[in-house]
């Protein structure tokens, strides 16, 4: 976020020469300081939340509240946020780790709070959420900002791939497993028969969790995806990522381990996955309910145990597994639980996970509120309207922060820019501008701005 800000200049340099500039920004919740780009421009700045609207309360909370530990010594010290709908408590391992990082006084610390306070002050909110998800929390959120403005619009996800598995197939890194083996690997396995194990893009597991998981797995009997994260360039390589030596042949035939990365989505909606060990990252929880798949939590951090508590809690789609990036789970307890995923009693939290599925495919579609959100709010019609096209006709300034501590890994956010319904450019022409410029030793960032 720090090295984030020096986007500043380049970018207000760019909209002051534009002959037409935008008429507002939308960009990622972590790009606070657009705000401010927003305010000298006197044009409008939206919030984008990859997070969902728990979490993205949670983060406002703490930012704004600053709340004090008691004991320095006490990292299971809990904090109830009584301004959030039914208070949630987290200890404090539990809470932001950037929050947790903050140091009074000290000028990335400060920058950072400034950046979510501007958040909380920018025009309005755009969420990857859906109403039956997160309907108290978006509510809630709209009293809190003291305005509406708060639009959800997700699952912005593919809706349905079953008939055009081909994009798909041909998305992501690089992995040990093609797609197309997977698939069918995966069909001759029976319906629910299946659990994906899966930790999102950036959780490595310590090699004693993975040894953990990988005895759970063996002795749970049941058929199984495991997609397993090298380490990476931040991790000591001895110490993380390392599957056991014994594992791969001693569950041949009904356990298939990806390295690196795996069609998820495919995997998800394919008819014999009836279950997902996961991180509780947001995007996978949106991939997995839109597959209608029950999920088996074990949150790492960030903005995974709120997510995780959504789940277990208050939709009862999920069941919990275990807890924290440095906790190894018992092995007996994890091995029970993946079989009564496949073999218990989980007929009612998987009809909870296919009701959600039916309520965020509706809310895509033509009249639903996801899609009314997005191309014309019902609660204010005219405040998403940018020279009258809808949020969906909009196209943007893309930010790509590559760093070669995580290779691949990208950070996105947008500008958005004017266009007319169906496409054409409200300007004379369509043209491509690059700024790139290096920020450290390892970092570069790249603006790509299309018009």
């Amino acid at each position: 976020m720090y090295t984030l800000r020096k986007l500043r200049d380049p970018i207000l340099d760019w909209f002051n020469n534009h002959p037409s500039p935008p008429s507002a920004i939308i960009s990622d919740m972590l790009l606070g300081f657009t705000h401010e780009i927003a305010t000298q421009l006197g044009i409008r700045r939206y919030v984008f939340s990859t997070s969902g609207a728990l979490a993205l309360s949670v983060v406002y909370s703490l930012w704004r509240e600053m709340p004090e530990r008691k004991d320095t010594n006490n990292d299971n010290e809990i904090f109830e946020l009584s301004n959030i709908p039914k208070c949630p408590k987290y200890p404090w391992w539990q809470l932001s780790p950037i929050f947790r990082s903050y140091i009074k006084g000290d000028s990335n610390s400060e920058f950072i709070r400034e950046c979510y306070l501007s958040d909380i002050a920018s025009y309005g909110v755009v969420f990857n959420t859906f109403t039956e998800l997160e309907n108290v929390y978006l509510d809630s959120l709209m009293k809190d900002l003291g305005h509406d403005r708060v639009w959800s619009v997700g699952p912005v996800l593919p809706p349905d791939q079953e008939n055009n598995n081909c994009g798909s197939l041909n998305r992501g890194g690089s992995s040990s497993v093609l797609a197309s083996e997977i698939l069918a690997w995966l069909d001759t396995c029976e319906d629910h028969s299946v659990v994906y194990i899966c930790f999102g893009s950036q959780a490595v597991l310590t090699n004693k969790q993975m040894e953990a998981l990988a005895i759970a797995s063996e002795k749970s009997g049941v058929k199984f995806i495991l997609s397993a994260k090298r380490a990476t360039k931040g991790h000591v390589s001895t110490d993380y990522g390392v599957i056991p030596s014994w594992f791969e042949e001693k569950v041949a035939g009904r356990g298939l381990v990806v390295r690196d990365w795996a069609p998820q989505v495919l995997i998800l909606k394919h008819r014999a996955v009836c279950a997902f060990l996961t991180h509780c990252g947001w995007n996978s929880i949106l991939e997995s309910l839109m597959a209608g798949v029950l999920m088996l939590t074990w949150p790492m951090g960030a903005d995974q145990f709120a997510n995780a508590n959504i789940l277990v809690d208050e939709h009862k789609v999920a069941i919990r597994a275990c807890e924290g990036a440095k906790t190894i789970p018992k092995s007996d307890e994890l091995a029970k639980l993946l079989a009564e995923a496949v073999q218990g009693d989980v007929e009612e939290r998987r009809a909870r996970a296919l009701e959600l599925r039916k309520a965020a495919l509706n809310g895509i579609k033509e009249g639903g509120n996801s899609f009314n959100d997005l191309a014309a709010p019902r609660k204010n019609p005219k405040s998403l309207t940018l020279h009258n096209p809808p949020l969906e006709s909009i196209v943007g300034v893309i930010f790509e922060y590559y760093t070669n501590m995580f290779p691949g890994l990208r950070l996105t956010t947008s500008l958005v820019l004017p266009r007319r319904p169906g496409g054409n450019s409200t300007g004379p022409s369509t043209t491509i501008t690059s700024v790139s410029g290096p920020c450290d030793e390892d970092r570069q960032l790249k603006i790509k701005m299309f018009r």
